[in-house]
């Protein structure tokens, strides 16, 4: 398997959203494809997947690759016309309930052309990869249906279930069983700072990993398609910076102004937990104008 120590900043970005696409969202990545999403249904008792149609992703140019403009999923179609849709999300933008929510109802009522019945409409399965702590609470593999409040086996609906893959957990995880769960066997060969030979060990164990990685190391090898991955990394990267500039501003601000540490940090924490601005001003008595920037 080809190693990336030459590169700037060592082995590849699996979650890179340009470089995720490219890898398991086109047509012919059908087997990796097929390998991670019966991964992540394993543990939930669902049958095997044995087909399924890839959409290309026509969403995006390569003009405005390099900014935050184009959304990159893959989207996928079931032998049970379920639709499967799959985002990468590295950064918490503190919206990710409503952001799968969002382009997971995009993706049902998009299922529904004129004059058709409504029993038309397929289920559709949203899986958001996250690295950062999302949902709070909950751990590396979480999975939401529509259910009863008091007798959950009672479901509404089986037309939305939604998973959340928390890479954060994932790292923090103590007991990591690749031999017998092959979901962790995918997040090995996700996690960036996963060692290279545990990386090529899951590969060996798996043949749709190994086929993952196979297709990883084609699109680097080109140059323009290398160009793209960059781009995204560093938009990325400057995305962050710009954020923890802004979080440091804040608190200078707020230092200047005179108000206590404390009082900061309580309105960084509720902040960082989703508290809508409003919320937040009312607990600690900040400026709308400081919260913004912590």
């Amino acid at each position: 398997m080809k190693t990336f120590n030459n590169l700037p900043f060592g082995r590849p970005n699996p979650l890179n959203d340009f470089l995720f696409l490219k890898v398991m969202g086109q047509k012919g990545d059908e087997v990796q494809l097929l390998g991670f999403l019966n991964a992540v249904f394993h543990s939930s008792g669902k049958k095997q997947i044995t087909s399924l149609e890839i959409m290309d992703n026509t969403s995006f140019v390569k003009d405005n690759i390099d900014g935050k403009s184009c959304v990159l999923d893959v989207l996928a179609v079931l032998q049970d016309r379920t639709k499967v849709n799959i985002e990468v999300q590295l950064g918490n933008e503190y919206n990710m309930d409503k952001r799968s929510l969002f382009y997971w109802s995009k993706v049902y009522i998009e299922s529904l052309k004129d004059g058709q019945n409504y029993r038309e409409l397929p289920n559709v399965i949203a899986i958001n990869i996250v690295d950062f702590d999302f949902p709070r609470g909950g751990g590396v593999h979480t999975c939401f249906h529509l259910r009863e409040d008091t007798d959950p086996s009672l479901i509404f609906s089986s037309a939305l279930e939604i998973h959340c893959i928390n890479m954060v957990k994932w790292r923090k995880l103590k007991e990591k069983d690749i031999q017998n769960d092959p979901l962790h066997r995918w997040l090995v060969s996700f996690d960036k700072n996963s060692p290279q030979n545990l990386v090529e060990e899951v590969a060996k164990m798996d043949p749709a990993i190994m086929a993952a990685n196979e297709k990883m190391n084609y699109v680097l090898s080109d140059d323009p398609e290398s160009e793209h991955y960059w781009k995204r990394e560093m938009a990325r990267m400057d995305e962050r910076g710009r954020l923890e500039y802004a979080r440091d501003e804040g608190f200078a601000e707020g230092m200047e102004q005179g108000i206590e540490q404390s009082t900061i940090e309580i309105a960084q924490k509720l902040k960082k937990a989703g508290d809508s601005i409003e919320k937040i001003q009312a607990v600690t008595g900040l400026s709308m104008e400081v919260i913004e920037k912590l």
